[in-house]
């Protein structure tokens, strides 16, 4: 038998919803969860082959200044998936956020990013391109208030920053990760 949830409160309406759920476990226990729902997700890492660097932002993170952290975090570009395909939403977050426009992505995983508490599933990408994608500022959205800074970022200081312990933003250490293990010619001499 799988738990039940036998009804649920919205205690916020707003760019997140937050709920409160009544839950039956399989042995009767009742209990309450709290849920954050705002729906899907999607990351890219973009990567330039031929000068093997790739494209990071930072941006104002109000969650983790608050817990103590920096004001930015280094990370890849990412966002809610306002459009049916995942695909379309990382080219879309990247081009507003990097100003680069880009063809082939390479599906690396669609996953929860914290099932604890919030029903996001992102959808996470690696995506090669080239210097002459590059067409747009960047920098985000004026109207939503984005204030992003565009990182050209040489793969073999990402690789460092990763066995240090450097990158503290999950989704962008994830993609690192999976470039060095898809793609590893491209760290290292050239």
């Amino acid at each position: 038998m799988a738990p039940i949830i036998r009804g649920t409160r919205l205690v916020h309406d707003g760019w997140a919803r937050y709920l409160i759920a009544e839950v039956t476990m399989p042995d009767g226990t009742r209990l309450t969860r709290e849920i954050e729902d705002h729906g899907r997700a999607v990351s890219v890492l973009p990567y330039d082959p031929e000068r093997r660097v790739a494209l990071l932002v930072s941006q104002f993170r109000a969650p983790v200044f608050f817990a103590g952290g920096p004001p930015e975090v280094v990370e890849t570009p990412a966002g809610l998936l306002d459009e049916g395909d995942p695909e379309e939403g990382a080219r879309r977050e990247a081009y507003e956020e990097t100003g680069v426009a880009l063809g082939r992505l390479e599906p690396v995983v669609s996953a929860w990013t914290a099932p604890g508490v919030s029903t996001e599933r992102m959808d996470m990408f690696l995506a090669p391109f080239t210097a002459t994608d590059r067409s747009g500022a960047g920098g985000g959205l004026a109207e939503e208030n984005e204030a992003i800074t565009v990182h050209e970022v040489a793969l073999d200081a990402l690789a460092l920053q990763s066995d240090r312990g450097e990158i503290t933003d999950m989704k962008t250490l994830l993609l690192v990760l999976a470039l060095r293990l898809r793609r590893p010619d491209l760290f290292g001499p050239a």
